[in-house]
């Protein structure tokens, strides 16, 4: 599992001082990257020759309101690895210790060339498998 904390800015909120519904994803993406950042590879995975790994689909569940100034831990935990895709489930959490989100993206690899789905690498998969 890959925890991140984020505060909130004044940036990220509605006029009503609550967190726009989209920033969720920025936040929740900021933990993707922290978990990419951490695995072990030889290859670049952000900018690599051979493959792409897109969302091919998001979803988000809004429990608690998320207000300015509040800081929030997102727990990330990688789930239903594939041969050629995976999920990623992330709950957040607020100072109160309340769940306040639950966000679910998945990811399938694709040749960068053809554009068609590809297995995962296993090294990337061994690292994935890490976080399960």
């Amino acid at each position: 599992m890959i925890k991140v904390k984020r505060k909130i800015q004044f940036h990220h909120c509605d006029p009503a001082g609550i967190m726009f519904y989209s920033r969720i994803f920025d936040f929740c993406h900021s933990a993707y990257e922290e978990l990419i950042n951490q695995v072990e590879l030889e290859e670049d995975y952000w900018q690599n020759e051979n493959f792409v790994v897109p969302i091919i689909k998001s979803e988000a569940q809004y429990l608690v309101p998320i207000s300015y100034d509040e800081e929030i831990t997102i727990e990330l935990t990688v789930n239903n690895i594939r041969n050629s895709g995976f999920e990623l489930n992330y709950k957040c959490i607020n100072e109160e210790e309340e769940t306040c989100a639950l966000v679910k993206t998945v990811h399938v690899f694709i040749d960068a060339e053809s554009w068609e789905k590809i297995e995962i690498d296993p090294p990337v998969k061994s690292e994935l498998e890490k976080h399960t």
